[in-house]
Parts: structure tokens; C-alpha cells; sequence
């Protein structure tokens, strides 16, 4: 064999070398993760998420009645700028904070530090800077453009807003896809004369903020009980599994309900209600894994070593038991979006703010059935929650040996 070829058999084996010497370093859940995601059911469900979460978060620079820039009278302005609300702030700023972190190499926990600091500190800063108008007058762009005031204007892709019922126009109502002659909406108007699209593209933040607050509040008291529960066991178990039967007794549904009937129809409220309700199956993911983790050596050696228990149990189990909470994590995502939905369905969801149930629920409202009402909002809920339940579906085979042995 020449040299030549003992060289590139050597890189070779050097990179094989460095290859597994990387793997062996990640840990259970990234080999997890890297698994599932090879499976075009998981990436087929990620892209679509991703195309959700940045509609929702750049949805006033989609679908707003307020121009992106103007000029009048040699002066240039942005109207849309100046409506912009503190979530509408916080959500740009999360946003591009998670698309710095993804090329920032650091543990997964300091990411996670970073983007709570960067959250609180761009709502405190933006409840104090950010003030829009309280009265919103969507036609007035309208009219005085086509008074001609406006030297040029340039509106957002769709032009119209969530609530713009379009009054200037004078006969809005229900009004199928491309049915007029004086205005474009791609997928037709509601009973208000809203546009469609519009409505949609802003709900799409209510779809994905109550998934991922709901399933994020479940999985914190998830992670911390059955956390406790695994590493202690005895009589922290024992009282920790008496207060998991007691909230899995409680109907989410029923819950939801009885609140919205007594009080105010909050977002906010929906979002604890089914978090609060939604725990004990992340804790009971948790408190297996803990009970396996907590013979093994490495658990053992950190005991010993006199480390903390935060550390112990966040730092060192955690991350090797993850994997199959991520698995509900993203069935709970889609339930709780469903959760949402059937309530707005119902006619007991939200009031003002847009949402796809509430959308679907107008299709059968009037004497004749609109098909673009339940087609359109109908689809986006169950391509989202197919999207969810893909990535589950791929996590779980990644997880279960068995599976793996009947597919090879």
C-alpha cells in the first residue's frame, strides 16, 4: 500500500474516530432528537410548526390595515410601527433570540437562562416604551388614499386587519373567496366582513402561545414533582402520586368550561387551567425515569461527591431522561390546542381576538353552510395537530428499543 493510501485510511479512521467520540459525548435526549428527525414525518411536522411560528410572529408585518411606510407631503412614516403592541415587542424579541441561540454553542439550560432574562427584560422595557393608539381607525389609510393625500404608500402583503370589518365599504358580510370584484381576500370574509387570512394568520399566535404556555406550565410541575418523586420515593412518592390521582380526576374540558361561565373569557386563564390540569402524565414520565437513573453510577458518584440536589437532579438525571417527556410534551402541545378550539367552537372562547374555533364555528351559523369557514381554519387545525402528533410519533420511535428491533 503507498503512503498516499495509508494517509486517506488514516484520515478516514481519524474521522470515524472523531464521529463516534461526538456521539458518545452527546447526550440520551440529543441522540434522541437526532434520531426522531430523520424521519420525514418529524420534519415534515417541524416545518410546518416553523412556518406557523414565524406567521405568528411577524403576522402585523403580514396581514395589517395600518401601511408598513408611507409618505405625506414629502414626510415618511410608519403607521404600522406605530401600532405595534408590548406582545407584538416581545415576540420579535424572543424570536430573534432563539435564532441567535440555535448558532450559539452553550449547554441547553444557560439558552434557556438567556431567553427567560431576554423575556422579562424586553416586557418590562416594552410596557414602559410602547404605547399605541387607543382608538384604532382602520379606513382612514383607505379614504385618504383614495383622496389621493399620500405621495405612495406601501401596504403589508394583506391589507387588512383581524378587526377591520371594512364599514367604508358599506356592504361587508359573509362574502366567499374571490367574490369581489372591489377587493381581494384570498379566503373569502366572516359574518363581520373581516378577511379571512387576516384572521387567521393572527390566530395562529393564539394557536401556538396556549400549546407551548400550556404545555410549558404542565412540564415544569411535571419535571419538579416527579423529579422529587423518583429520586426520594418513599413517602414524598406516596404523597406526590395521591396528588397526581386527585388532578387527573379533574375534566380539563368540564374545567374550561365552569370558568369561562363565571368568569371573564381570558386567554391567560386557559392557559393555567390546562397546565395546572395537565401535569401528573409528565410526572409520572418523570418519576419512572428518575427511579431508573438513580441506581446508576454517575448518580451515585455525584451523591457521593456532596453535589446539590438542583444539580443532581437537573444537571445530571435530567438530561439523560428527557426523552420521553418530550414525546408527551408534544402530544400535550396539540391537545391543548384542540382544548382551545372546541371551546371557541362552542362559542365560548375568546371574545375579541380571532381564533380558528371561533372562525369554524361561523361556518354553520347561518341558514347555508360557508365552506370557506370551515374548510381554511379546519385544515390549519388539523394540519397543526397532525404536525404535533408526527414529531410524537417519531420521538416515540426513536425511544423504544422494540420498535427499532421490528423495523430492522
Amino acid at each position: 500500500m503507498s503512503h498516499k493510501a495509508e494517509a486517506v485510511v488514516t484520515e478516514s479512521s481519524l474521522a470515524d474516530e472523531r464521529q463516534s467520540e461526538r456521539a458518545a459525548n452527546r447526550s440520551y435526549a440529543a441522540q434522541v432528537l437526532r434520531e426522531a428527525f430523520t424521519q420525514w414525518g418529524a420534519r415534515f411536522g417541524l416545518f410546518w410548526i416553523a412556518i406557523l411560528a414565524v406567521v405568528a410572529v411577524f403576522a402585523p408585518f403580514i396581514a395589517n390595515s395600518h401601511p408598513l411606510l408611507l409618505s405625506e407631503g414629502s414626510v415618511v412614516s410608519s403607521p404600522m410601527l406605530r401600532y405595534l403592541t408590548v406582545g407584538d415587542v416581545v415576540m420579535l424579541a424572543v424570536f430573534f433570540t432563539v435564532v441567535v441561540l440555535m448558532f450559539i454553542r452553550i449547554r441547553f439550560y444557560k439558552k434557556v437562562m438567556v431567553l427567560l432574562v431576554t423575556g422579562t427584560l424586553t416586557t418590562i422595557i416594552a410596557f414602559m416604551v410602547v404605547s399605541p393608539p387607543q382608538l384604532t381607525v382602520y379606513d382612514q389609510y383607505r379614504v385618504k388614499q383614495a383622496a389621493g393625500a399620500y405621495d405612495w404608500v406601501i401596504h403589508a402583503p394583506i391589507p387588512y386587519s383581524p378587526k377591520d370589518y371594512i364599514r367604508d365599504a358599506g356592504d361587508t358580510g359573509l362574502e366567499a373567496p374571490l367574490a369581489s370584484t372591489e377587493r381581494t381576500h384570498w379566503f373569502g370574509t366572516e359574518e363581520n366582513g373581516s378577511d379571512v387570512l387576516s384572521r387567521m394568520i393572527h390566530a395562529s399566535r393564539i394557536a401556538l402561545g396556549i400549546g407551548f404556555v400550556a404545555t410549558g406550565i404542565a412540564l415544569l410541575i411535571g419535571i419538579i414533582m416527579g423529579g422529587l418523586m423518583g429520586f426520594f420515593s418513599g413517602i414524598v412518592d406516596m404523597i406526590g402520586m395521591r396528588l397526581m390521582e386527585i388532578f387527573e380526576a379533574v375534566p380539563t374540558l368540564f374545567l374550561l368550561l365552569t370558568f369561562v361561565a363565571f368568569f371573564d373569557r381570558s386567554l391567560y386563564v386557559m392557559m393555567v387551567i390546562i397546565g395546572i390540569t395537565s401535569w401528573p402524565g409528565y410526572a409520572r414520565f418523570v418519576r419512572a425515569e428518575f427511579l431508573r437513573l438513580r441506581q446508576q453510577e454517575f448518580v451515585q458518584a455525584a451523591t457521593a461527591c456532596g453535589l446539590p440536589l438542583r444539580s443532581i437532579l437537573f444537571r445530571h438525571m435530567l438530561p439523560n431522561g428527557i426523552a420521553p417527556i418530550l414525546v408527551a410534551a408534544s402530544f400535550g402541545v396539540a391537545s391543548a390546542i384542540l382544548a382551545e378550539a372546541t371551546l371557541s367552537f362552542l362559542g365560548l372562547g375568546l371574545v375579541d381576538d380571532p381564533s380558528w374555533g371561533q372562525m369554524l364555528n361561523q361556518a354553520v351559523q347561518s341558514s347555508t353552510f360557508n365552506w370557506w369557514m370551515a374548510l381554511f381554519p379546519g385544515g390549519a387545525i388539523f394540519l397543526t395537530v397532525f404536525a404535533y402528533n408526527l414529531m410524537g410519533e417519531s420521538l416515540r420511535d426513536a425511544i423504544d428499543p422494540n420498535l427499532k428491533k421490528s423495523a430492522g
